[in-house]
């Protein structure tokens, strides 16, 4: 029986005969140093030429640590002579033994031999490896000691899920092969996930891999001390000048007496950047024993300054080039709100949006003001409209949620007529996001649904009730070979009599960056006389695949992608518009950057569209 404690210890024990021997070099070192230094040179040149003969993955492991590879190169300084040589290669096999060892060949055959000189005067040195079977894990025993044995053993539920995930989601499990690596990696990610359940002074109390030599098997067995159950105390804050503290408090998704996990720190920093009154901030528990029943947590924020001023140029195919000009407010006439007011210019969009939203309360509530005044102008129409919002929204880095009234008053002017209407509506929003990155998914899915009941009048309509209902559904999901694959799916309805007159900023269209690609912004709805409306129905998919271009650069990434959908009067009048199309993106740290060129399949059209960021 082998334990690896004792393949590290053959490492070191060649690694320091080897420093030993090229100890034996000739020449004083300072003597040779400062001959260097006079004559300006460091002359670097093969002394012998090596060979290892080893399966790949083996090989440059030899090839990369062996002494007889770093100096083979050495300075002519060194002056290698043929009695070191030997001494490397007389060691060079017990050096391999360790090095294979690591990767789980505890049996290998290794052969070592110094030929003649070649024709430019270098000798070769052969090292000839046949490793053997592969040591595989046997067994694994996980103990765990401690408060969270004691807890388990008296059923609490939460102790004895943790033990049952830690054992579950053990990295190293029988059958798999043994490296010196991946048990020290399974170990590390194991007391991680102890720290993190609550246990965060956990530390491994004894651990072994005893490996048979002549079954090429490695039992495993692990004890670890959990230490006390860790539960929040209070909140220490750090760094606030000029905002409230309460701004901080409010979105601890904790309380004191609250059982401590790592991701309750996670949450309330995330929390905490999306209040937008911190630029960033960083939480951490006081990990002494003795406060384990009410552990302090040190919140450290930074502050955002109290107002900001952004200018912008910026363009997309969806609305083409424009200007804005972004102002925010975090503390205006001394309330506690943060103001966001956005003037956009362009040639078809004119925008002033205004986002009004008080500082955090308990629950992470935050009232809301909000509206947009718009002028819009396609093709053939244009479109005046006023949106007006008030309500409370729950902002979760992963939750958000919405409760409000909005009033829609708009205006089309199109070939078939003016049209205007208004609305009054009573609205629900709910949007989770289950992905692991916001900025640049690729795993999980986002769910956004969308409700408003309420009642519409126009001028050139029919007046009624009316309601709305949207969803849309994104999911990403990596594949094998670096492939990552995202498809969405999003459907909407307004629920109206057919001569009640719906504003036009409740109703549906197709095509676009973010909508079918292969077609125009807001260019697939039905068709009255010619000319493209908004409908009360719309359905879209998409599919695309990509992938890293190479790895020298792996934020750039090639895409291929198909969408299809429509807007229609009713579900069953939907045509769905098929693009298809390839792609580039560029996925910096501030989100992705996207490039496609896409073919309209129906109008057999080529088009270019530009975006940045994920929509969610």
């Amino acid at each position: 029986m082998l334990s690896t404690p004792a393949a590290a210890r053959g490492i070191v024990l060649a690694l320091a005969c080897s420093i030993a021997g090229c100890g034996l070099l000739r020449g004083d070192k300072k003597t040779d140093e400062q001959g260097a230094t006079a004559a300006g040179v460091d002359e670097r040149r093969a002394r012998y030429r090596l060979e290892v003969q080893a399966p790949k993955a083996l090989r440059e492991l030899l090839a990369q640590h062996l002494d007889l590879a770093r100096f083979r190169d050495a300075p002519a300084r060194e002056g290698l002579t043929g009695a070191e040589l030997d001494r490397l290669v007389a060691l060079a096999p017990e050096q391999a033994r360790a090095l294979l060892a690591t990767e789980g060949y505890f049996s290998p055959l290794v052969a070592v031999e110094r030929l003649p000189p070649d024709a430019a005067g270098l000798p070769l040195v052969r090292v000839a490896v046949q490793p053997g079977p592969r040591a595989t894990v046997q067994d694994v025993r996980l103990e765990f000691q401690g408060e969270l044995r004691r807890r388990a053993d008296a059923e609490q539920p939460t102790a004895q899920a943790l033990i049952q995930q830690l054992v579950a989601e053990w990295p190293l499990p029988p059958g798999a092969p043994f490296r010196q690596q991946d048990w020290t990696d399974a170990k590390n990610a194991t007391l991680g996930r102890l720290h993190a359940g609550g246990y965060p002074t956990a530390v491994w109390s004894a651990t072994d891999a005893a490996v048979s030599r002549g079954e090429q098997q490695a039992r495993l067995a692990a004890t670890a001390q959990s230490g006390p159950l860790f539960h929040f105390g209070e909140l220490r804050i750090e760094g606030l000048q000029r905002y409230d503290e309460r701004a901080v408090r409010n979105v601890a998704p904790f309380g004191p007496g609250t059982p401590y996990t790592e991701q309750g720190l996670i949450d309330l920093q995330e929390r905490l950047v999306r209040t937008g009154l911190f630029e960033g901030a960083v939480a951490e528990i006081d990990t002494d024993p003795q406060r384990a029943a009410a552990a302090p947590v040190t919140v450290r924020v930074q502050e955002q300054p109290l107002q900001k001023l952004t200018l912008g140029v910026g363009a997309s195919t969806d609305t083409g080039v424009r200007a804005s000009v972004e102002h925010t407010h975090r503390q205006p006439f001394g309330l506690r709100w943060t103001t966001l007011n956005k003037l956009e210019l362009g040639p078809q969009r004119r925008a002033l949006e205004f986002d009004y939203r008080s500082y955090p309360k308990s629950g992470f509530r935050r009232n809301l003001v909000a509206g947009e005044v718009e002028h819009w102008r396609g093709e053939d129409e244009r479109r005046d409209a006023l949106r007006l919002r008030a309500g409370r929204a729950w902002e979760d880095p992963r939750l958000e949620r919405q409760v409000y009234a909005e009033y829609h008053n708009t205006r089309v002017r199109a070939p078939i007529g003016d049209s205007r209407a208004q609305a009054l509506t009573a609205n629900v929003s709910v949007n989770r996001r289950d992905v692991d990155s916001l900025l640049l998914p690729t795993r999980g899915r986002a769910l956004l649904l969308q409700g408003a009941a309420g009642y519409a009048r126009s001028s050139t309509a029919d007046s009624g009730p009316v309601a709305r209902a949207y969803g849309r559904m994104i999911v990403f999901r990596p594949l094998p070979n670096q492939w990552h694959a995202t498809g969405r799916i999003e459907a909407g309805q307004v629920f109206a009599k057919r001569r009640v007159g719906v504003p036009d900023t409740m109703l549906f269209r197709a095509g676009g960056d973010e909508s079918v690609r292969g077609y125009d912004y807001r260019s697939l709805g039905p068709v009255v006389d010619g000319a493209v409306t908004s409908g009360r129905s719309l359905l879209t998919v998409s599919a695309e695949v990509a992938r890293p271009v190479s790895q020298r650069m792996p934020q750039l990434w090639g895409a291929a992608f198909v969408d299809a959908g429509d807007a229609a009067e009713r579900f069953g009048d939907l045509r769905p518009q098929v693009g298809v199309g390839v792609g580039v993106r560029y996925r910096s740290p501030v989100g992705p950057l996207k490039f496609d060129v896409a073919y309209g399949v129906e109008d057999r059209k080529v088009r270019v569209h530009l975006s940045a960021g994920m929509s969610f």
